[in-house]
C-alpha cells in the first residue's frame, strides 16, 4: 500500500440484521482526497450469500443504520459534508428518505422505541447567543465564556460547558407519506410561513450535564442513560445509569448505579425481560484510579448492589460496550479485546454471582487458530448474528457467523489487496526480566539489509493488532521493516499488564520495546540492525522521546502528538486534571522522573515533532515546548504543524491532510534512513 492509496481504505459500520434473519444493512466510510472529505452510504446484503452488497442510498455521508423493531423502515444519519449529520427514516425497500430532524449541531447517537412509534435521540444543546443561534454574531464577536469547571473541552469539539448533550423524543414520521410543501406566496399572504418541515421533538433532560447512550426499557414506557449528574461529577471518572419515566411530564431521572461503588460505566442493554445489564470498570474509592482498569459486566438487581459477572483481569468488554446485546435466548453479547484481538464473545449469567457469567468465543470460533481478528460492530436477530469485522487482509468487511467460521458477505478490500497488502508475522520475546511480550514484524520485498523502524502506539492502554494498519502497510510498500509491539502499559493483556507503567512511566514499557526491538532483529537477519528509526503518536510520542533521550542507537526521530511534559499537561489538556496524576503521580520529583521534556537536554538523534493546531488532548504547546529545546541544545530539529486538526489526525483527519502527512513522515526517513536500492 502506498499513501496515495487512502481511498482503498474502507472501514464498515456496526450492520443491522432485518428481524427476518434474511439481510441486513449496513454503512461504508471511504477517505475521498477529490471531496477531502469520508463519504459513504448505506448498503444491504443477503445473509445468505446469494448476491453482493449493493447500494441503498446515495448521500455524501450516510451513516449508523439500524432497524425499526417490525422491520419495515431504516433510520441512519446523513450530513451532506457541510452540516452536521440529521437522523432520516426509508423504507426498508428503499426510496427516498424522510428527515425526522433538524438539530442546530446535529445528532449524536439514537434508539428506536420498542413499539417503533419514537426515535430517542442524542444532541447538543446550544447556549443561546453561541455557535450561530444569533444569525450574524459569528464566534469571535460571542461574550466571554466563564468557567467554573475542570473540565470544560473536549479533543475534536471544544467548548462543552455551553454545548451540553441531551436527549430528546420524536414521533417518527410516515417514510411513505406525502411529502411538506412549502406554501407560494398571494396576495392576502405574500409572506406565507412555511409549515415546519420535521416533527416538533421533546427534550427529556436537560442541565448542565451531558447525557447520552439511551436505551428504552422492554414495554417502551422508560429510558436509561449514562450520565454523571452526581455532586463529585467534576472530580471523579464516575458515570451513572439514569433511568426517566416516560408518561410522567418533567420527570426526574432517577440514579440505577453508583450506591455502591464508582463505575465508569461503558454501555448497557436491557434484557426482553427488563433486567439492566452493564459494562463499566470499578474506579476505586477516589473515583478516579482508571489507569488500566478493565470493563467487567454487571447484572444490576433492584436496588441492591449490582453483580459483577466477569473478572477484569482475564477479560477487557470496555471497548465495543456500546455494541452490548442480550438476545431473545438471554445470551450477553459483547466484545473482548484481548492479545491482539477484538472477539465476540456470549457471556451466559447463569443467574449466579460473584464472576458467574460463562464466557464463550463465538467470533473467532476457534482463538487458537484465529489470525488477529479485530470485530468493529455486531447484531444478532432470528438466531443469526453478523459483524462488522478487519482482519491481515481487510480494513473492513461483513459477515455472517456459522458453526464453524465466518462467511464473509462483502469484499471491500478488493482494490487494496491488488494494491498490495505485506503479510504481518507475529513474535513473542522474552524481555530482559523474564516477561513475554507480544508484538508483529513486517518486512519488504527482497532480501534486504532493510532499514527499521520501530513503532509505537498511544494510549498507553490500547494495543496493536494484526489488522491492516495504514502505517505499517505504507512504510514497508516504501521498502522500511516495521516493528510494533504491545509493551507492558498496553491493553489486551489483563490489568497487572496495563497498571505496569503507572507512577513508573519509560520504565517496563521503554525496556520491553527495546527488547522486543533486539528480538525482532535477531529474528530477522534481513533487518538491519545498524540503521533503525524510531517514531510514535501520543503516548507513543512519549515513549518516542523519552527512548531518545536514554538510548542513542537510532539514525532519527519522529515524535508525534507527544504527551511530552507532565507538569504543563495539567491545566491545558482536556484531560489534564486528572491523566498525569494517574499515571505519573503528583510528587514533582516523581513527575520530573518520567518527563521527557526533564531528559531533553540528553537527546542527539534528528528528531521531526509534528503536531496539529486544535489538539486539545495533546496540546500543540506540547510539541512547540520540545522543539524549541531541541534546537537550544543544536540538535537537527524540524517541527510540522497542521491547521484545522486535533489529536486524531493520523486515523481520522482530512483525507488530503492523512497524504501529506505520510508525504512528510517518508521525506523524513528517505533523508536520514534512505532505502539502499535508492543511495
Amino acid at each position: 500500500m502506498k499513501a496515495t492509496d487512502l481511498p482503498l481504505l474502507t472501514s464498515v459500520s456496526r450492520p443491522t440484521i432485518h428481524p427476518d434473519g434474511a439481510w441486513a444493512v449496513f454503512a461504508t466510510s471511504t477517505p475521498n482526497l477529490d471531496a477531502d472529505a469520508y463519504v459513504g452510504q448505506l448498503w444491504r446484503v443477503p445473509l445468505n450469500g446469494s448476491t453482493a452488497p449493493r447500494r441503498m442510498t446515495r448521500g455524501f455521508s450516510d451513516s449508523a443504520p439500524r432497524f425499526s423493531p417490525d422491520g419495515a423502515r431504516v433510520a441512519f444519519l446523513r450530513s451532506d459534508g457541510e452540516s452536521p449529520a440529521q437522523l432520516q427514516v426509508m423504507e426498508a425497500e428503499g426510496g427516498e428518505p424522510v428527515a425526522v430532524t433538524d438539530e442546530k449541531l446535529g445528532v449524536g447517537t439514537f434508539t428506536w422505541s420498542p413499539d417503533g412509534r419514537r426515535i430517542a435521540y442524542t444532541a447538543r444543546v446550544a447556549e443561546d447567543g453561541r455557535y450561530g443561534t444569533v444569525e450574524g454574531l459569528g464566534s469571535g464577536a460571542e461574550p466571554p465564556r466563564r468557567i467554573t469547571t475542570r473540565r470544560f473541552q473536549s479533543n475534536g469539539l471544544g467548548y462543552t460547558n455551553d454545548r451540553r448533550n441531551h436527549i430528546f423524543l420524536v414521533e417518527v414520521p410516515d417514510a411513505a407519506g406525502e411529502p411538506v410543501y412549502r406554501p407560494a406566496p398571494s396576495a392576502a399572504d405574500p409572506k406565507p410561513e412555511a409549515p415546519r418541515a420535521v416533527p416538533e421533538p421533546r427534550q427529556l433532560t436537560s442541565g448542565d450535564y451531558d447525557d447520552g447512550y439511551v436505551r428504552f426499557s422492554p414495554d417502551g414506557s422508560r429510558i436509561a442513560f449514562v450520565s454523571a449528574r452526581h455532586d463529585e461529577h467534576d472530580v471523579d471518572l464516575a458515570s451513572n445509569i439514569h433511568e426517566l419515566d416516560l408518561d410522567v411530564q418533567d420527570a426526574e431521572p432517577r440514579a440505577l448505579t453508583g450506591a455502591h461503588a464508582k463505575y465508569a460505566i461503558d454501555g448497557f442493554a436491557y434484557s426482553p425481560a427488563g433486567t439492566i445489564y452493564f459494562v463499566a470498570s470499578d474506579l476505586g474509592e477516589t473515583g478516579r484510579d482508571f489507569v488500566a482498569r478493565n470493563g467487567a459486566l454487571y447484572r444490576l438487581d433492584g436496588n441492591g448492589p449490582a453483580v459483577r459477572l466477569t473478572d477484569p483481569e482475564n477479560t477487557d468488554l470496555a471497548d465495543g460496550a456500546n455494541e452490548l446485546l442480550v438476545t431473545a435466548e438471554g445470551a450477553i453479547l459483547a466484545l473482548n479485546t484481548w492479545h491482539g484481538n477484538v472477539e465476540l464473545v456470549s457471556i451466559d449469567d447463569g443467574g449466579g454471582t460473584g464472576d458467574s457469567g460463562v464466557i464463550t468465543t463465538i467470533a473467532p470460533p476457534d482463538p487458537a487458530g484465529a489470525d488477529s481478528l479485530v470485530v468493529l460492530g455486531f447484531d444478532s436477530a432470528a438466531g443469526r448474528t453478523v459483524l462488522s469485522f478487519a482482519d491481515a487482509t481487510t480494513k473492513g468487511d461483513i459477515a455472517v457467523v456459522r458453526e464453524v467460521g465466518l462467511d464473509s458477505l462483502s469484499n471491500f478490500s478488493a482494490g487494496l489487496n491488488v494494491a498490495g497488502i505485506a503479510p504481518i508475522d507475529q513474535l513473542a520475546i522474552t524481555a530482559r526480566d523474564g516477561y513475554t511480550v507480544n508484538g508483529w514484524t513486517l518486512s519488504p520485498r527482497g532480501e534486504g539489509p532493510h532499514p527499521v523502524l520501530l513503532n509505537i502506539h498511544g494510549g498507553p492502554y490500547t494495543q496493536y493488532t494484526g489488522s491492516v494498519f495504514d502505517e505499517a502497510q505504507v512504510y514497508v510498500d516504501a521498502g522500511y521493516a516495521v516493528v510494533m509491539c504491545n509493551p507492558r502499559g498496553s491493553s489486551g493483556y489483563g490489568q497487572e499488564h496495563g497498571r505496569a507503567i503507572r507512577q513508573r512511566m519509560g520504565t517496563l514499557d521503554y525496556t520491553d520495546v527495546l527488547d522486543f526491538l533486539d528480538g525482532a532483529l535477531a529474528a530477522n537477519p534481513s533487518f538491519d540492525a545498524d540503521r533503525v528509526g524510531i517514531m510514535g503518536g501520543s503516548y507513543g510520542g512519549y515513549l518516542t522521546a523519552w527512548t531518545i533521550a536514554q538510548d542513542h542507537r537510532f539514525t532519527a526521530a519522529i515524535v508525534e502528538r507527544g504527551y511530552l511534559d507532565p507538569e504543563t499537561f495539567i491545566g491545558t489538556s482536556d484531560i489534564g486534571d486528572f491523566f498525569s496524576d494517574e499515571y505519573t503521580g503528583t510528587d514533582p520529583e516523581q513527575i520530573r522522573a518520567q518527563s521527557p521534556q526533564a531528559f531533553v537536554h540528553q537527546v542527539v538523534t534528528p528528531t521531526l515533532v509534528i503536531h496539529s493546531e486544535n489538539d486539545l488532548r495533546c496540546p500543540l504547546s506540547q510539541g512547540e515546548r520540545y522543539y524549541a529545546a531541541l534546537l537550544r541544545q543544536g540538535v537537527e530539529a524540524e517541527l510540522l504543524i497542521f491547521p484545522g486538526e486535533n489529536h486524531e489526525l493520523s486515523r481520522s483527519g482530512r483525507p488530503r491532510h492523512r497524504l501529506q502527512r505520510f508525504e512528510a513522515v517518508l521525506e523524513w526517513w528517505g533523508r536520514h534512513l534512505p532505502i539502499p536500492a535508492a543511495e
